[in-house]
Formats: C-alpha cells, sequence, structure tokens
C-alpha cells in the first residue's frame, strides 16, 4: 500500500471541507436562533405526541441523534420511518400531531420528498434541516433549518454532517429550555476548533492493515459511531460496522480479534460506566481496542479528545477529530476520499 503520511499535508477536498465545520456550526447558530427560538415555543405550546425522523446516509445518523436528544430532553418518543414506505409501498403512516424533521444536505432524495408530503397531507410540524434551501425539500417543508454550509464538493460529506447535528442541538436546547445545553450550543465553535488540533494519526498502521473493525458507542455516542463506520467504508474501502456496545456481547463479540479493532467513543453520562467496562474486556481478549473520549481503558490505544464537554457536544467534537483520520487512512490505503468508487454526491434513492 502506498503511504503519504509523510508527505506534505493533503490538500483534499474532504481535509478542507473538514476543516471548514467550526467556522460553518458559528453561521449556523447565529442565523437560526429566531428560527429555533420561534419553533421551540410553537413546540412548548402546543407540544407533539411524538416526533418522526426521515433521512438516508450521513443524514441517517444525524437523524439517530435527534432520537437521543429529543428523547432524553424532551421525553418525546423518536421514530425513524422508512422512506420507501411511502416511494416504494405507497403507504401513508399516520402522522397526525407529531413533528416531522427531514435531514438531508441535498434536500432531493424524492423518497424524502414522497415522505414529506405524506406528512405535510397528515399536517404534521413539518421541519427541513438541509443545506440547499432551494431544494424541493425546503420547499416542501413548514420550517426550515438551513445548515449554512456553502457548496459541499466532496462525495464524503463531512461539514454539513456536523451542521446537521448542530442545527439539532440547537432546536433541542431552545425546545427544552435546558441552560446547560444551550451553553453546549453556544461554545460549540470553540470545542470543534479544539477537536481539529486532536491528532488521530497514532493508530495509522494498526488501521492501514486491517479488513474489519467495529465502531462503537452509546445513545449520542452510537449515532456517530454509524458516521464514523459509514466514513470507513466509503472513503477507506474497510468493512465497518456501527455497534451500541450494550449489543456487543449478544454475538459480535466473537468476531473480534487481533486484526479486528474496535474503534470506542464515549461520552461523559450514565452510559460511561459500561462503556469503560466493555472497552477493558476487549482488551482482555486481545482485541485492539481505540478509545476517544472519557472512557478510560488501560492497554487501549488514548486517542486525544475534547473532554471538558457536554455529553450532547461530545459526539460532534468526537466526528471532528474522527475525519481526519478517515482521510489520511483513505489515501494510506491508496485510495481517493473525495471520490469514493461507485458513489456520487447525490443519491436520488426511490
Amino acid at each position: 500500500m502506498s503511504s503519504e503520511t509523510d508527505a506534505e499535508p493533503s490538500t483534499t477536498l474532504m481535509l478542507r471541507e473538514t476543516a471548514e465545520a467550526p467556522a460553518v456550526v458559528a453561521r449556523l447558530i447565529e442565523a437560526n436562533e429566531k428560527t429555533c427560538a420561534d419553533l421551540a415555543d410553537r413546540l412548548k405550546a402546543n407540544p407533539p405526541r411524538f416526533a418522526v425522523t426521515c433521512a438516508r446516509g450521513s443524514s441517517d445518523s444525524a437523524a439517530a441523534y435527534a432520537k437521543y436528544l429529543l428523547e432524553l430532553h424532551l421525553d418525546t418518543v423518536v421514530a425513524s420511518v422508512g422512506p420507501s414506505v411511502t416511494s416504494i409501498y405507497g403507504k401513508q403512516p399516520r402522522m397526525a400531531g407529531a413533528l416531522f424533521i427531514a435531514v438531508s444536505q441535498s434536500g432531493r432524495s424524492p423518497d424524502l420528498l414522497t415522505l414529506a408530503e405524506a406528512a405535510r397531507a397528515e399536517q404534521a410540524i413539518t421541519v427541513a434541516v438541509v443545506n440547499d434551501t432551494e431544494s424541493p425539500l425546503a420547499d416542501l417543508c413548514e420550517v426550515v433549518l438551513p445548515l449554512h454550509a456553502g457548496p459541499e464538493r466532496s462525495v464524503a460529506a463531512t461539514k454539513t454532517y456536523v451542521a446537521s447535528l448542530a442545527a439539532l442541538l440547537q432546536l433541542a436546547a431552545h425546545w427544552s429550555g435546558d441552560t446547560a445545553l444551550m451553553s453546549a450550543v453556544h461554545r460549540l465553535a470553540d470545542d470543534l476548533n479544539d477537536a481539529l488540533a486532536c491528532d488521530w494519526r497514532e493508530p495509522l498502521p494498526l488501521l492501514a492493515d486491517v479488513d474489519s473493525l467495529y465502531v462503537a458507542g452509546r445513545a449520542p455516542g452510537f449515532a456517530v459511531a454509524q458516521e464514523a463506520a459509514l466514513k470507513m467504508k466509503e472513503t477507506c474501502g474497510l468493512h465497518a460496522e456501527a455497534m451500541s456496545a450494550a449489543e456487543m456481547q449478544h454475538g459480535p463479540l466473537a468476531l473480534a480479534g487481533p486484526r479486528f479493532p474496535v474503534i470506542m467513543f464515549s461520552q461523559r453520562d450514565e452510559a460511561l460506566p459500561s462503556l469503560t467496562d466493555i472497552g477493558r474486556q476487549l482488551v482482555d481478549r486481545d482485541v485492539p481496542v481505540l478509545t476517544a473520549g472519557p472512557a478510560e481503558i488501560p492497554g487501549a490505544i488514548s486517542l486525544p479528545a475534547v473532554t471538558a464537554i457536554h455529553p450532547f457536544a461530545q459526539p460532534l467534537a468526537l466526528i471532528q477529530s474522527f475525519y481526519p483520520l478517515a482521510e489520511v487512512l483513505s489515501r494510506t490505503r491508496g485510495r481517493d476520499p473525495d471520490r469514493p468508487p461507485n458513489l456520487k454526491k447525490v443519491t436520488e434513492t426511490l
């Protein structure tokens, strides 16, 4: 395999766009403040019976982050509805009284549009978290939370993914009235800048020579584990699977081994002890463990991370630190992170 780890710093689109994320998030938080506050007032006055998310790809793991945000901070049940329920099977899910959140960078996937139309027909409150405000999805939804990310040219979404999480975090902070969550929103851009400075290249020799890995986490950390696994697949050609640490002992643990490492994301909340325990079990079984976040796991490769941070801001900081690792690992494995084979920027799924 060719290696560029000793070459001049990469000028890939993926790395440049990753570096833009802190500024994008700062811009987004300022620009979306009134829209989030107005929507939050409406949701407080007439709380939805439940919430529905609709997304694909990277945006789907952003929707998973929204699930944990709303269920843990608003006591609101969140369901992810498969877009094909409407686009392929012609069903009309009952969404009356619901909050419908569609997450999409392009806002142009036909199956998302079909489900958004069904939500409007049911008189659900429809919200588009979208980068392209001129897109059909933005036109369809009643409330638009723009990502303010500007053009993203690399096939691998980075700054738009981080911006999607930031937009959802800002909405939840306003809706819940949680002062700690709001404080996390206001310092988020600084935390992302700090995360960008964290160097995760230590495990490159290990990751360059394996074919499979798990990316594990719990709650909001599991949401970004899904994104990290997806990036390992599309940019690095690795068989990577996102795994809830709670599920690892129900069979998947049998696969992990010396050539099947585990990347573990953690945040300082009630899930931390169980994450730490699973990590120690893996190390005891000679599984290479890469740990990022506050979990202290003797024998693991400890990746530098911003840890003095709100548990729901931690996943954003971790994925911000992860993207440069994926970019350089892709090049180390002889691939082009901007142009993964067989993929394109806008996927028009039916």
